[in-house]
């Protein structure tokens, strides 16, 4: 999980590993799907059309959890925090 738990332990506070796994148990993920939602979340947020949408169909997870995950990240400020953050800029 490294890298993008990094980044949202930063972002968020709190321990490396606790952040993915924590949203993970909130939404019925596991820590892997959770980073994977993530992840897609944050790549599909810049693009044309809808985040969920696209998120949905990158990683084949249903609509309604990635509504979930983006809901407990901050929404779409949250995903633009991520995504600053992953690329090394800031705010």
């Amino acid at each position: 999980m490294g890298l993008l738990d990094g980044v949202l332990g930063q972002i968020m506070g709190g321990g490396e590993n606790a952040i993915v796994a924590n949203l993970a148990a909130k939404v019925g993920l596991t820590p892997e799907q959770a980073e994977s939602a993530i992840a897609a979340l944050t790549q599909a947020h810049p693009q044309p059309g809808d985040t969920v949408q696209t998120a949905s169909d990158t990683t084949g997870l249903p609509q309604e959890i990635l509504q979930q995950v983006l809901g407990h990240l901050g929404g779409e400020g949250g995903l633009t925090a991520i995504a600053s953050s992953l690329l090394g800029k800031s705010e």
